[in-house]
């Protein structure tokens, strides 16, 4: 089941820099979290390919089972911005014809650690066929427009043009993909969109994703849409949203997501 693409409060820009502001209601954010976000959040797919592997067979006891799931079993605490991660991942996949096929949260040593390059690397899909897709992802409740998560250092606005104007960066991104591809079931979508990257490393499907559990205002993206389209390099593409949940969510998420998940 697909999330919700939720209700449009506002639209800004054109190619190749736009911007919207959705909301979602309680319904649609409870329909997320306990099936498509829920879903990547906790990895389904990843555990259960561990479980094939060393499940014991019929002959063995079952304490090797017992101490797998134990290993595999949801974690005590979840952050709630990587909940809003996994919110804007779910929402490109299913409304932007994005694939994100290597979840960032393999890559870590250490629960709740900040990885290098971009949140979300994967592929989009366009007339000429798959591209490369790279995403960055904030989630803020702060009442200010824009949020500060917009500025600074590891902020969306150097993020967004970072990926926009550094070939060395994306570079990085395409290595990362490519080094994980070989034999891979979606090793066809690499090598179509790694030959469009060769012959222009600009072209590519940007994206901004900022969750928010306050009301609406296009001043969040206003200036950072208008910013982006300047000296926008010829074949690259951006799109940046808002996606609005209930008032006062985000500081629950992550507790709300596994209360959720225990549930079921």
């Amino acid at each position: 089941m697909s999330v919700a693409v939720g209700s449009v409060d506002y639209n800004l820009g054109a190619p190749p820099c736009s911007g919207v502001g959705l909301v979602w209601t309680r319904e649609e954010l409870n329909a997320a979290l306990d099936e498509r976000v829920a879903m990547l959040l906790f990895d389904n797919e990843g555990r259960s390919s561990i479980e094939e592997l060393l499940i014991p067979g019929e002959d063995e006891t079952g304490f090797a089972t017992d101490a797998l799931r134990r290993v595999l079993s949801a974690p005590e605490v979840i952050e709630n911005w990587r909940v809003g991660e996994v919110i804007a991942e779910a929402y490109l996949v299913d409304h932007r014809d994005c694939i994100f096929p290597w979840p960032i949260g393999r890559d870590e040593r250490k629960r709740g650690s900040s990885l290098p390059g971009a949140d979300l690397v994967g592929f989009g899909l366009d007339s000429a066929g798959y591209c490369f897709a790279f995403g960055e992802t904030k989630t803020s409740s702060e009442a200010s427009h824009p949020p500060r998560v917009m500025y600074g250092r590891s902020g969306l606005k150097k993020q967004l043009e970072d990926l926009r104007d550094s070939e060395s960066i994306r570079n990085d991104l395409f290595k990362y993909l490519g080094f994980r591809s070989k034999g891979a079931s979606w090793q066809s979508r690499f090598e179509a969109a790694g030959q469009r990257y060769l012959k222009n490393s600009s072209d590519v499907m940007l994206f901004g994703m900022l969750v928010r559990d306050v009301p609406p205002n296009e001043l969040d993206l206003r200036t950072r849409v208008h910013a982006l389209a300047k000296e926008c390099p010829e074949g690259t593409r951006i799109e940046i949203f808002a996606i609005h949940l209930p008032d006062g969510c985000i500081d629950s998420l992550g507790t709300t997501a596994l209360k959720r998940r225990n549930r079921t």
